[in-house]
């Protein structure tokens, strides 16, 4: 584990190195909305493993032992477009920095949209999502109550302590942004119909925070393949590990 810094931040970055052909483009991890690399836990040195590919996890601003972003609930707090703003503007740097040309993306949650997001722009070798948010739904906001109040009075505060350098900034970035009236419009919808790669999106039968609408209406222009894992909720490598490593394994055994 090393910071690395981006754009004057300090990004904390983990690689894994190739098990297998390092001519294959490596696997860029983009975490959830309150996740880090250690909140990965092994998953990501499983899927390099059944892949043969290298492996770069990194802790977005704020999250993990990345830089915090000041004020984060005043003068720093995010807009609408936090999302567009990584996928356009700090992975691109991150990725120039890491001299990688056409990633593998695999983004969860915020992380999957931000990787539509960045695939419907940049060229990538392939885009793997779980339980991406392309449009905000009535069962997301409930869902994302019921985190503010588990954080208040709950213990998830406590639990996510020992994940982040900065554990309320980590929250109320997401949260606030999330239940604010202006977000209510985020969607995505139009620029995933721009993404040619081959594409892959997991989604849990049963995610508190989507439901299959986010990855029936994704509708991109290139190959698009689909998997709804029973007995699974917001986050299938956790939920359901093994099969969510045999669906990227298989889909991505074909790709350059």
């Amino acid at each position: 584990m090393h910071t690395i810094e981006v754009n004057g931040v300090g990004i904390e970055l983990q690689h894994l190195p190739a098990p297998g052909d390092a001519g294959l483009a490596p696997i860029v991890f983009l975490h959830e909305g309150l996740g880090s690399v250690a909140m990965w836990r092994d998953w990501p040195a499983q899927v390099c493993a059944a892949t043969g590919r290298a492996g770069i996890v990194y802790s977005r601003r704020g999250y993990g032992g990345s830089d915090p972003v000041p004020d984060v609930r005043g003068a720093g707090r995010l807009g609408p477009d936090y999302m567009h703003r990584e996928a356009f503007e700090v992975l691109p740097a991150l990725l120039a920095a890491l001299d990688i040309a056409s990633p593998v993306l695999l983004g969860h949650s915020d992380g999957g949209t931000i990787a539509l997001l960045y695939a419907s722009r940049f060229p990538v070798s392939a885009c793997v999502v779980m339980a991406p948010h392309v449009i905000v739904e009535d069962c997301s906001v409930a869902s994302i109550e019921a985190a503010r109040v588990a954080y208040g009075s709950n213990g998830l505060r406590e639990r996510l302590q020992r994940y982040h350098r900065d554990v309320d900034g980590a929250f109320w970035q997401w949260n606030d942004i999330w239940l604010s009236p202006a977000f209510r419009d985020f969607d995505i919808r139009p620029d995933c119909r721009r993404i040619e790669a081959p594409l892959l999106a997991i989604q849990g039968k049963d995610d508190p925070y989507g439901t299959l609408r986010q990855i029936d209406e994704i509708e991109p222009r290139g190959r698009y393949a689909r998997q709804v894992l029973p007995q699974c909720g917001h986050s299938p490598h956790r939920d359901q590990p093994q099969r969510s490593t045999q669906a990227v394994a298989a889909f991505l055994a074909d790709q350059p």
